[in-house]
């Protein structure tokens, strides 16, 4: 395979739940489907958590509350 085959990759951010004393933070997720595909329900984010994708917020996000796995992960 040629470096001119591959394809970039896509993240997108996705928004966790708060469990318990863990605060609701943003993830990234690698997505290999249209964001018109994109139907809502949750996603696995890279650092393994499950959140719902929001196809409005770019990756990496502005927001103060992102997990620091999925920053490093994406970098």
């Amino acid at each position: 395979m040629s470096a001119s085959t591959l394809a970039a990759t896509t993240f997108v951010a996705a928004r966790s739940r708060a469990h318990g004393p863990t605060s609701a933070l943003w993830h990234a997720v690698e997505l290999h489907r249209p964001t018109a595909e994109v139907d809502g329900a949750c996603e696995l984010t890279l650092c393994g958590s499950l959140a719902r994708i929001d196809v409005e917020q770019s990756w990496p996000t502005p927001a103060r509350d992102v997990c620091p796995a999925c920053v490093v992960l994406t970098s």
